[in-house]
């Protein structure tokens, strides 16, 4: 009877539904034999109401009666009403519980069965319910309806989900023990769509934490899910009133800087975009003859085809010399885009990379008010005629780039991320770079799609009811017609909560526009946890991108390695990738000498030797700083593409995905969790980032200490509910979990405990 509702698709439905319920069987019977086979949830919303349904089918494979209680989580912060619940035709009698109530009844079934599944879900209410019992071999259907009260965030409705991980779903196993029986729930198949009739009242809904497909139909709007839903889901659905939405979602669990994430919706296009001048310089050197040269033909083309017929536009194309398709700007007319395509078809590839050149031609004409001009660079190589030094190259292209937003491409292996980087870290743009395998073509498109209709240019924050700090992206892009620009943060706040009117402005047709909302910012916002993780990969990507540019330095390695234990991301500065260089710059190398928890001389001197040769630098003592300097090779690109795509993050889903890209392959010993990699030692999953000089603190599984210790350090909860007997790093100390006895960890023991750790 240790069924789960699994309610993944609720997850990634919309507001407040619920689909994580299950039936916890009575004490005597520890082991029951009711499975779930199905659920199907269905979310309406009408004005400021979510109304949620929730359908699920239960079995009993068993022999005997199956009985328990039918428990369902609720956000911990959404405000419930009118619910009803029926097995079959039956209205069931059931009570709700608040989070403080329902927390005690989520640690005494953790306690009970030993099992770590439900401590994801501490925080959150209850709804619960005696289920009659259920004959062997019947199948029977609950039904859970209930309204929720969404909460506006800005100008948009925010639809939170608690839905918990696939952890959960252990508890439908025959043993509670993470890898023993079978974990039945991931298999239970799960429907959910969320709609609103009258849909016109939103632009598109966009979650911060899955991807989802949206569909409009005759003024009816429907959200569904488009991947497996796992965790905590979260949507919000933007007010279709105003040129630009804005959207305000908060995350402040402590006395520390809390954290926010502003969203601006511009809507589709209208009249009112900002008409652009467009440059593009391409590389024609004789590395780019082939396949590389023919897709960025192509995609010129199809940037041809997507100017605007007030936009103007420029072609360039560099080898040892420059050849300009005009010398003056070109009106995206037909004849002339006809002719500009001739004579992109009359190019071919030979001869070196005057990169210098390209782009002292490329800045030379200046784009007056009311245009916004973009370069679009594209190259495969490193500089080989001209100026070659790639700090006078960006030096140069910084003092004559005037206010063009500035987008590469670097194809290949052969590029200098330095440079590329530097390009367009100080021109509001981004660096892309395409595999060798991959397509320009595509890439390219995709770039011209987005920059087709700028709504605002020169975007700045003018006024917050608190005090803003580390935003990311550091400095903010332009926003385009039918994309939202999200923006990461921390806040202080102090004392009460704080409302106010935040306002920001940006320039459109040579003119200042303002916008405001009215935000709240509170000093105590469990919800929203998602938005710390993503905030912190916006700064390591940051953070690493400073150091190709700037070089490597001791702060700005301690600044990574710091954010990224704190916060369970992967970083080439952690231990983890000092101690696995081959995931980053050695895949096809032979695998490194495995290690216990603080490492050996003798393998710490291999590796090292490892990863110079990994990045060209034989002579450095330092791996971190050799891979620093590393800025051109395979390593060097696949490193810089992490970093662009860990800056541009905007869903929780993505940060599991760039971990695996960037952890490879693992064995059955070893894994990686929430952006650490762990080894399997004597029964315990052991942190890499662990050294024998940290000391370790030990707490006892589902004691008083462990339960209190994951109130004060809820970062410990993405570790303890995949690993039940794990040793964690922290900053100066680690945390590890043991079945036997252990000393409590109280009162000011315990606040130093969790400074340790921090490192705070």
């Amino acid at each position: 009877m240790r069924t789960i509702l699994t309610g993944f698709a609720l997850l990634l439905a919309a507001a407040p539904a619920v689909a994580q319920g299950w039936i916890e069987p009575p004490r005597h019977m520890p082991n029951g034999t009711v499975t779930k086979l199905r659920t199907a949830v269905h979310v309406t919303i009408t004005g400021r109401i979510a109304q949620v349904e929730v359908e699920e089918w239960f079995r009993n494979d068993g022999h005997g009666l199956g009985e328990g209680d039918y428990l369902y989580p609720l956000p911990g912060e959404a405000v419930f009403s009118n619910f009803s619940l029926f097995q079959g035709d039956r209205e069931l009698r059931g009570e709700t519980m608040d989070a403080t109530e329902a927390r005690s009844i989520y640690e005494e079934i953790v306690r009970r069965r030993r099992d770590p599944a439900l401590i994801e879900l501490v925080g959150h209410g209850i709804i619960r319910s005696r289920i009659f019992p259920i004959n062997p071999g019947e199948t029977r259907k609950i039904t859970l309806r209930y309204t929720q009260l969404m909460n506006r965030a800005g100008d948009a409705l925010q639809f939170r989900y608690a839905a918990g991980s696939r952890n959960i779903a252990r508890l439908t196993a025959r043993s509670p023990r993470l890898g023993h029986g079978p974990i039945g729930a991931d298999s239970v198949p799960l429907t959910f769509v969320l709609e609103a009739e009258a849909g016109d009242r939103f632009r598109d809904p966009f979650s911060p934490t899955h991807r989802v497909r949206v569909e409009r139909e005759d003024g009816h709007l429907r959200v569904r899910p488009e991947e497996e839903l796992r965790g905590n889901f979260a949507l919000f659905l933007p007010l279709a009133r105003g040129a630009i939405g804005v959207t305000v979602a908060t995350h402040k669990p402590s006395t520390e800087p809390g954290y926010f994430m502003l969203t601006l919706s511009p809507g589709e296009a209208t009249d009112a975009v900002e008409p652009r001048d467009v440059t593009v310089v391409l590389d024609v050197s004789g590395s780019m003859s082939g396949e590389k040269l023919g897709q960025a033909k192509a995609a010129l083309r199809q940037l041809l085809g997507s100017l605007d017929g007030r936009d103007r536009f420029r072609l360039i194309a560099f080898n040892n010399a420059i050849t300009t398709h005009r010398a003056e700007w070109s009106s995206a007319s037909d004849d002339e885009v006809a002719a500009a395509r001739r004579w992109i078809d009359a190019l071919a590839a030979d001869g070196g990379t005057n990169i210098a050149g390209a782009l002292q031609e490329a800045f030379r004409l200046p784009s007056p008010d009311g245009r916004v001009p973009f370069v679009l660079f594209l190259t495969d190589g490193i500089p080989s005629v001209g100026e070659r030094d790639p700090e006078r190259i960006a030096l140069g292209a910084e003092a004559a780039r005037g206010r063009a937003r500035v987008f590469a491409f670097g194809v290949g292996y052969d590029v200098n991320t330095f440079l590329l980087d530097r390009l367009t870290a100080a021109g509001r743009g981004a660096t892309e770079y395409i595999g060798p395998a991959e397509d320009v073509e595509q890439a390219v498109s995709a770039l011209a799609t987005k920059i087709r209709h700028p709504v605002l240019i020169d975007l700045a924050l003018d006024d917050t009811p608190v005090r803003f700090s580390e935003i990311h992206p550091v400095r903010l892009p332009d926003l385009f017609a039918g994309e939202e620009l999200i923006i990461f943060g921390r806040y202080d706040a102090i004392g009460d909560d704080r409302s106010g009117t935040l306002r920001l402005s940006g320039r459109r047709s040579g003119r200042v526009e303002r916008f405001a909302t009215d935000v709240t910012f509170p000093t105590h916002q469990l919800a929203n946890d998602y938005i710390p993780r993503l905030w912190a990969s916006r700064k390591l990507g940051h953070l690493a991108r400073q150091i190709r540019i700037e070089g490597h330095s001791a702060d700005l390695e301690r600044q990574i390695r710091d954010t990224a234990l704190r916060y369970g991301l992967l970083s080439e500065y952690t231990s983890y990738l000092v101690q696995e260089p081959e995931i980053v710059a050695l895949r096809g190398m032979p695998h490194p000498v495995r290690h216990g928890a603080g490492g050996g001389q003798a393998n710490q001197s291999r590796l090292r030797a490892q990863m110079m040769l990994a990045v060209g630098n034989v002579a450095s003592p330092d791996p971190t700083a050799a891979l620093a300097r590393a800025v051109t090779g395979r390593g060097a690109v696949e490193r810089a593409e992490r970093d662009r795509a860990r800056r541009e993050v905007v869903r929780a889903a993505d940060l599991v995905a760039l971990d695996e890209h960037a952890a490879g392959p693992t064995d059955a010993d070893a894994r990686i969790v929430a952006g650490r990699w762990f080894t399997l030692q004597d029964s315990v999953w052991v942190d890499r980032a662990h050294s024998d000089s940290l000391p370790v603190v030990e707490i006892e599984l589902y004691s008083k200490t462990y339960f209190e210790l994951l109130r004060y350090l809820p970062e410990l909860e993405r570790w303890l509910t995949t690993m039940e007997r794990v040793l964690v790093a922290g900053s100066r100390t680690s945390i590890k979990t043991v079945t036997t006895p252990a000393t409590p960890v109280t009162g000011v023991a315990l606040g130093r405990l969790v400074r340790e750790f921090r490192g705070s």
